[in-house]
């Protein structure tokens, strides 16, 4: 995969347009009813980036952006300000956020993954770029120290503990986390008279699997 380790500017972000996109496939049938099936197992996200530009500053931070990932070639980290921590929004980060796995008493290495919950139902999205410094542990109300206890993949989001957690110990993490995206588009057009006239340009973005 290509990709750079590298975050799109956070105070353009912070004006995008965007959300989770998912893929459903639904057939109508003859008596009115429906047959509904998803290939993907995990949803997508897409983004306007072209809503956060509010100054012709912004214009050439995002061109000087785009052409150092050659456009659509390389992937790169984006802050989802709707969604970019283990807490709600207006709550801290603490290990106990999210519970991420159940020990076996062998396995050492655990991907990060946020829980999304409603109706008695749920999603387990997993985290891959988590923010470097922000992932905090614990097993069960044990809190465990990294690079004491676990390190950290950033580019993975895997948690590798040094000694493998005792059978049926819940893992429990907190974090922050980007988005893995790409721009969605081979150019990127902007007309200056039209920015100044309240127009902004449209850009593209988004998510990949790595």
């Amino acid at each position: 995969m290509n990709f750079h380790e590298v975050q799109f500017p956070a105070d353009l972000s912070f004006g995008a347009l965007g959300g989770p996109q998912r893929r459903v496939d639904v057939v109508a049938l003859a008596n009115g009813y429906e047959e509904r099936n998803t290939p993907w197992a995990h949803s997508r996200r897409v983004y306007d980036a072209g809503l956060g530009l509010r100054s012709l500053d912004d214009v050439e931070a995002v061109i000087a952006f785009y052409e150092a990932r050659y456009g659509q070639m390389y992937g790169f980290r984006w802050k989802d300000w709707s969604d970019y921590k283990s807490s709600r929004p207006s709550v801290e980060i603490s290990r106990s956020d999210q519970e991420i796995a159940t020990g076996d008493g062998v396995k050492t290495a655990f991907q990060i993954i946020k829980t999304y919950r409603s109706g008695g139902h749920s999603y387990a999205r997993p985290i891959t770029k988590p923010v470097a410094g922000s992932v905090v542990v614990a097993v069960e109300q044990d809190d465990k120290k990294e690079a004491i206890d676990y390190e950290v993949d950033n580019t993975t989001g895997i948690i590798t503990f040094k000694r493998a957690p005792d059978p049926d110990t819940r893992v429990y993490a907190g974090y922050e986390f980007d988005v893995p995206v790409r721009f969605d588009s081979d150019s990127l057009l902007t007309n200056i008279a039209s920015f100044h006239a309240g127009q902004v340009p449209d850009i593209p973005v988004r998510e990949v699997r790595v």
